[in-house]
């Protein structure tokens, strides 16, 4: 979860643990810290494709985000019938269940809390888990009035890739554009949450009232966005 604003992201974590946990699901990844597998591309729906069809925005932000603290708010949460989506930068989220790759030691700001938990009481792990982080509920936006919340299904874009994710943690109010680990990786971006992301050109894409169950197997995650993904495009 972004540091920028720690307490403010501590305190909404605290109040959506307090809802029914939510199993998210795992995949493998492996490698040093900050260096990403190979990555695999996931399902035939082409980026080029899934941004054509994004291109242009209906705002249903009542405000515009940060990509960081003491950046412009240039970034507005757009709107499809079925789907929200957002271009942003992406931040490296590390936080949750530690690992060989996401730790206190390879993350000098590590938390072991993300904002949702699986049903045995444990954080999900950032390393193992690709998944999005939504911003906290604001007078920006709240993601819970479009059908989104934990295990929600999402595609990240960004160059040629597709990886398919869920929505996993809750960051700051007015900052927008991180992800975990897993999913950075899965994107070819480096996944070092000392210095790794990248400043710019990630889609990310939330189908609304779509959340996989069950959702601890990441393939169920994948196949169910690909089928979104296809519908958005007419094939489906």
């Amino acid at each position: 979860m972004r540091v920028q604003s720690l307490a403010l992201a501590a305190a909404a974590s605290a109040a959506l643990l307090a809802s029914a946990p939510v199993v998210l699901s795992t995949t493998s990844t492996t490698g040093r810290p900050g260096s990403p597998a190979e990555p695999v591309r996931e399902g035939s729906v082409r980026a080029v494709d899934l941004l054509a069809k994004l291109d242009g925005c209906t705002a249903v932000s009542h405000g515009r985000y940060r990509s960081d603290d003491g950046k412009r708010a240039d970034i507005p949460v757009c709107g499809t019938r079925d789907a929200v989506f957002w271009t942003a930068d992406m931040d490296i989220d590390c936080d949750g269940r530690a690992g060989p790759l996401c730790n206190s030691r390879t993350d000098p700001l590590f938390s072991e809390t993300t904002a949702f938990q699986q049903p045995d009481g444990r954080y999900l792990s950032a390393e193992t888990l690709p998944y999005i982080v939504v911003p906290a509920p604001s007078g920006i936006w709240n993601y819970r009035d479009h059908g989104i919340g934990p295990g929600s299904v999402a595609a990240v874009i960004y160059r040629d890739r597709v990886q398919y994710a869920v929505v996993g943690d809750v960051g700051p109010q007015d900052i927008i554009g991180e992800a975990s680990y897993a999913t950075a990786a899965g994107l070819g971006v480096r996944p070092d949450p000392r210095g790794g992301g990248t400043p710019s050109g990630v889609t990310y894409l939330v189908f609304k009232n779509a959340r996989v169950s069950p959702v601890q197997d990441h393939g169920a995650a994948a196949a169910e966005g690909e089928r979104l993904a296809r519908k958005l495009l007419g094939d489906g």
